[in-house]
């Protein structure tokens, strides 16, 4: 062997995970690969804790009367459920763990823009994880995620204050994280690399980026004046001492659904990114595909009303924010056809990864359609607050955001790790998610059409059924949660070498070592092609 291939042989061996071992090494790091591993650890703890208390919901459900807990407990269930699930694990699943890994590669710099700013805020989210985790040991929370007042201000001897601070700390992680994407973006892109040779996926975390920074301060805000009536009895939402009972709906709303695209334009990102790789072509449509994330982005600022149909606003209000609720629809519409078209005659392969994104694409457009439902003020009045809502929300949140988190972890696992996982075990996994989440949430829509309430731990008898077959489909979907577990960290030893490009995909993450060394690239790429270039294939010529 020649020196310079023994240099290189010893160059390749040498990254990220095996620069230094030492656990001080990690929790001192600045290496944004690193920080994205110590995100995917502590979201998958977090993960894991809601995952039990939707658990237990369920199988207190398998009997009308309750199975297992009192309405008490109930309560404090779905509440650390919500909170759980939504600030601690679907906000900052795909930002925090592939957006930190993935954001410097894929525009060829080293590291993001501000690298303590990025361990800072890792910092911030284990400090309001550890606020929820005390709240959950020492009795729990019980007003739901959604902190309504006066019920949180003045009347839940919960702990509602350790709930809400973790709440409130965690947001200034998103934040800085937002604001370090952004900075990253617009000042660290290699040479070339213009606005319109970016991945999709850059484009979508770049409009979350906007969307955490200008909307997550609305909620600190929010959260805060909830502690100031609670402990200082000042009048800001309880009207019994001169508040407005609907200003903390209206507030909390402005930001939580913005938080909606906050978990769904990451994934759509995702999609872009797996539809171009395993069909093997460029996104049909990729200017309009970009600037619809910029679309919803800005119109989901406007139609937080569409959550207050029946809590007391003007009929006009109501009718102003129906009319943007459908426009919103518009935009993930021109995704959803886009990706469509395509996949139409594409070089298809169904790869794991591909699978989850198919399956994104399905449970994802009809959480969307039934969202319309929704949108509509009279209908609005029949199903809302029953599980019809719990259904919508499962079907966008878990079916899209997770279901892209998922394809996109195993997309680029053999980037992260260098091994690749066993494949059959993969596809087995993603039906059995698909397969367990339709019999799990599918139900919820027919019991919400028949009238069945949310958040309430007894039902009426005629209901059990459906109960007990969402209860079913929710084993189902938990043991295709447990699959991937168990078979990614055994490939961490046991999988064989990925190589640098497994999936033979486009992108400059793709043009490195598996895994990357500290600084990504040897040399600073330069960029000469527009994203996803790959080969066209000759058009057949009629003789």
């Amino acid at each position: 062997m020649s020196v310079a291939v023994a240099e290189l042989a010893t160059r390749s061996r040498v990254h990220y995970l095996n620069e230094s071992y030492g656990v001080k090494s990690w929790l001192l790091t600045t290496d944004h690969k690193r920080i994205a591993i110590l995100y995917m650890v502590s979201i998958t703890f977090m993960f894991l804790v809601g995952a039990c208390a939707a658990a237990l919901m369920r199988i207190q459900l398998l009997e009308p009367a309750g199975a297992i807990v009192q309405p008490e407990t109930y309560n404090k269930l779905f509440s650390i459920h919500g909170i759980i699930m939504v600030w601690f694990f679907l906000i900052p699943s795909i930002p925090a763990v592939l957006g930190n890994f993935l954001i410097p590669m894929m525009i060829g710099a080293r590291d993001v823009a501000f690298p303590k700013l990025n361990l800072l805020s890792w910092y911030i989210y284990i400090i309001g994880a550890c606020f929820i985790l005390y709240t959950l040991i020492y009795g729990g929370v019980d007003t739901g995620w959604t902190f309504y007042t006066p019920y949180s201000s003045t009347y839940s001897n919960s702990h509602v204050f350790g709930a809400a601070a973790g709440v409130f700390i965690v947001g200034f992680s998103s934040i800085l994280t937002g604001l370090n994407f952004i900075v990253t973006v617009h000042k660290m892109r290699a040479p070339g690399m213009t606005w319109f040779r970016l991945p999709l996926f850059i484009w979508s975390l770049y409009a979350t980026s906007i969307v955490l920074v200008l909307a997550t301060p609305v909620l600190a805000i929010t959260l805060s004046l909830m502690a100031m009536e609670r402990f200082l009895h000042i009048g800001i939402f309880n009207p019994a001492i001169g508040g407005d009972p609907l200003l903390f709906q209206h507030l909390f709303w402005f930001y939580s659904h913005p938080a909606v695209y906050i978990m769904v334009l990451p994934a759509m990102g995702v999609i872009s990114e797996l539809v171009a790789a395993y069909s093997r072509r460029r996104v049909y449509g990729y200017a309009f595909v970009a600037f619809s994330s910029f679309a919803i982005a800005l119109i989901a600022f406007l139609v937080w009303g569409h959550h207050m149909f029946v809590s007391g606003q003007s009929v006009y209000a109501g009718m102003v924010f129906s009319a943007l609720s459908f426009l919103v629809a518009i935009p993930s519409g021109i995704k959803v056809f886009n990706w469509t078209a395509t996949l139409y005659k594409g070089s298809n392969s169904y790869d794991a990864p591909m699978l989850y994104a198919l399956g994104f694409l399905g449970l994802f457009t009809m959480g969307g359609l039934t969202g319309l439902f929704l949108a509509s003020l009279s209908i609005d009045v029949h199903l809302h607050d029953t599980y019809f809502v719990i259904a919508h929300f499962h079907y966008i949140m878990v079916g899209g955001s997770v279901m892209a988190y998922m394809g996109g972890l195993h997309y680029w696992w053999p980037k992260m790790t260098g091994r690749l996982y066993p494949d059959k075990w993969a596809r087995f996994a993603a039906f059995t998610i698909f397969i367990g989440f339709n019999l799990t949430f599918f139900p919820q829509y027919i019991l919400g059409y028949l009238g069945m309430l949310r958040r309430y731990a007894v039902y009426p008898a005629q209901f059990q059924a459906l109960n007990v077959l969402s209860s079913a489909g929710a084993s189902i979907l938990g043991v295709g949660y447990f699959i991937p577990l168990v078979y990614l960290i055994w490939s961490m030893r046991y999988g064989r070498e990925a190589g640098p490009n497994p999936w033979r995909a486009k992108g400059l993450e793709w043009e490195t070592a598996s895994p990357p060394p500290r600084e990504n690239f040897e040399e600073t790429p330069i960029v000469t092609e527009e994203a996803y270039a790959y080969p066209t294939r000759p058009r057949a010529v009629r003789v």
